[in-house]
């Protein structure tokens, strides 16, 4: 859970961040905003999302995400991401944690087949293994 409250840390285990910030926090709910690497030649990706976070009565959280790309003007050079929908379940199991994680997401602008599959893949599988070799350092 802390891993994932430093906005701006999160991004060194996050797959192709380049940089990610918080934009606004209220309660349970933050805006935030994050810039991707991409291969050549795709075009930069920017996303900015809302985030509702959700305490379980079994100690889970589940932070659910959601774009809104309109929230603040398009940076120059990057395409926004029109489409988001996805979350980040945490389950405590004893002295671990179970992470689920699920995202649905459609780059907009223009995006090669080949490009498109590899990130599917390894967008999912480099987070969840980046968070979880930062959790086991602290």
């Amino acid at each position: 859970q802390a891993l994932q409250e430093d906005v701006a840390g999160a991004c060194a285990w996050i797959h192709e961040c380049k940089t990610q910030k918080l934009l606004k926090h209220e309660g349970d709910q933050s805006w935030t905003y994050t810039q991707f690497n991409t291969p050549w030649p795709v075009t930069p990706r920017d996303s900015v999302l809302h985030v509702t976070t959700v305490k379980g009565a079994d100690g889970s959280l589940t932070r659910n995400l959601k774009e809104e790309p309109t929230y603040i003007p398009e940076e120059k050079g990057f395409v926004r991401v029109a489409k988001v929908e996805g979350f980040w379940k945490l389950v405590p199991k004893g002295d671990n944690t179970e992470v689920t994680y699920q995202v649905h997401t459609e780059p907009g602008g223009s995006v090669p087949a080949m490009v498109a599959n590899k990130f599917v893949v390894d967008a999912p599988f480099n987070t969840l293994k980046g968070l979880r070799e930062r959790a086991e350092k602290n």
